[in-house]
């Protein structure tokens, strides 16, 4: 069951087993799992409940933005380098995810167990992702589903002699539209929305949209005891007067890897070691654009079908100075509008290129960065997000905007397009030595932000880490994390299976605590 704002009229007080802050992959995850076991749980969402059976996923932009986009795609890091790219509706993030569907690499969990994790190991975590992958219908795209870019992608990197390979997808009869990151119009797409939120209310669990938690209650002893929210109205996002009260014996975090952390901070929560808010990855995304002579449309079928992982981990030499890799390398998907916003100039050169739009194709990386940022409130407990990429993390970017331009025109591009404020263009292979001294910092090229991590980071130790590996925190009793706040550090690919599995051992962790 899930209540909306338009049907909330007074206070409410409900009691629960367990009260989670957050509708997402990690939320609904230890919701359903939660309820199967016959525990009463209650979802509290800031965000509205939008589906493709009402017509809410309508598959326009500027729509899309408002509905279920955290900042109304306008969320930035304060440096304006990094746009913020996370969910704030029912499903969260997975609702315009592109459904790229990995594993955490092996490599990963073990140096998270390097540093103290406990009960996230590949061997532990690998039934749970056999059960994952079984549930979302993850697959590796057929050929009809390669776009021209994806085809192209493939030829180039061919021919520079890169492996590629197929990229694992959530999907359930793909129609093909390229609206992926507006939300599925078709219900194919395996979010949370279509999975862990119908699969939990039908195991009783109540969902709360429109609900801002304002307070995580705690007992005389310190424990979490429940939570307190106000109902929002949904078209202005302000408060409509009533306040939404949940007593609990349990309460989970999982309010995403930008918003956890800002919900501690503002709840005046315990932080002794300084730490909440600190060590925020964001998982860069620098791309380029390239023209071609002939239709590419970014915007048709699936975003990624195919791409290359040969770059994963980086290489240093024996000095430990960087070579090259630190980053997953992709064929890239936008649709019109968007490009027409982030192809670079004014006037009539951006005129000469809308032109040309259909012809525009892309790459994209995910730089695993090393060198985090934090996030901080202010007295009025807004949120701000400072990170640059700056040290290791800007060479790997500078190496992988290098190799996103030799595969552009080793697949047939006339020309690539930097994406900065001037218009940056690489007029052939010979030029691409530019990019090692472009400048790309403090906002000048804007790039995404999609995978947030670290801002409640799990370990051992409690003057350096936020929360047990059982998921528990350090310093609240009964209070539980489950979304990516708590990875140590960035998981390499795509989170969200990696979310979903943490949050299954969140879930057994909470079960065992309640009893």
């Amino acid at each position: 069951m899930i209540i909306e704002h338009d049907q909330v009229r007074g206070d409410l007080n409900e009691q629960a087993d367990v009260a989670i802050i957050g509708s997402g992959f990690g939320g609904m995850t230890v919701a359903q799992d939660l309820a199967a076991a016959g525990y009463k749980v209650i979802v509290v969402e800031r965000g509205g409940y939008y589906t493709a059976a009402r017509g809410d996923l309508d598959q326009r932009s500027d729509n899309m933005l408002a509905r279920i986009d955290g900042g109304r795609g306008l969320g930035a890091t304060s440096s304006g380098e990094i746009s913020l790219m996370y969910g704030n509706c029912v499903g969260g993030a997975s609702v315009h995810y592109w459904a790229d569907s990995w594993r955490l690499p092996k490599d990963r969990a073990e140096l998270y167990e390097q540093l103290g994790v406990e009960g996230h190991e590949h061997d532990t975590l690998a039934p749970i992702f056999d059960r994952i992958e079984r549930d979302l219908n993850v697959h590796l795209a057929g050929s009809e589903y390669y776009n021209r870019m994806n085809q192209l992608f493939d030829e180039g990197a061919k021919k520079l002699g890169w492996h590629v390979e197929g990229v694992p997808q959530a999907r359930r009869g793909c129609a093909m539209s390229g609206h992926c990151y507006q939300g599925c119009s078709y219900d194919a797409k395996q979010s949370a929305l279509v999975t862990s939120v119908p699969g939990a209310m039908n195991a009783g669990v109540r969902i709360f949209a429109d609900a801002e938690v304002t307070a995580i209650r705690r007992d005389s002893k310190g424990a979490a005891n429940g939570i307190e929210a106000r109902i929002l109205d949904r078209a202005t996002g302000l408060p409509k007067g009533p306040v939404l009260r949940v007593n609990a014996r349990a309460v989970v975090l999982a309010a995403g890897g930008f918003s956890s952390a800002a919900v501690w901070l503002r709840a005046g929560l315990p932080n002794s070691s300084g730490q909440v808010g600190r060590n925020l990855y964001v998982n860069p995304c620098p791309y380029l654009y390239a023209l071609y002579d002939e239709p590419i449309n970014l915007w048709e079928n699936i975003p990624t079908a195919t791409g290359t992982a040969q770059f994963r981990l980086a290489r240093y030499d024996a000095a430990g100075n960087y070579i090259e890799g630190g980053y997953l390398l992709h064929p890239n998907q936008i649709q019109a509008e968007f490009l027409a916003v982030t192809l670079p100039g004014i006037g009539q050169d951006l005129g000469s290129l809308l032109e040309q739009l259909p012809n525009i194709g892309s790459a994209v990386s995910w730089i695993d960065d090393e060198l985090p940022g934090y996030m901080a409130i202010d007295s009025y407990g807004r949120a701000s997000y400072h990170y640059e990429v700056r040290g290791v993390d800007l060479l790997k970017t500078r190496d992988a905007l290098k190799k996103q331009a030799a595969l552009l025109f080793a697949s047939g591009a006339r020309e690539v397009i930097v994406p900065d404020i001037p218009g940056t263009r690489i007029k052939g292979p010979e030029q691409i030595g530019m990019l090692d001294t472009l400048d790309i910092s403090g906002g000048t090229a804007l790039w995404g932000g999609p995978h947030p991590a670290g801002t409640l980071r799990m370990g051992p130790d409690p003057a350096r880490c936020v929360v047990k590996s059982n998921h528990e925190a350090h310093e609240v009793p009964n209070l539980f994390v489950a979304d990516p706040s708590v990875l140590p550090l960035p998981p390499s690919v795509d989170p969200s299976l990696t979310i979903i599995a943490f949050s299954v051992v969140a879930a057994r962790a909470i079960a065992e605590r309640l009893g």
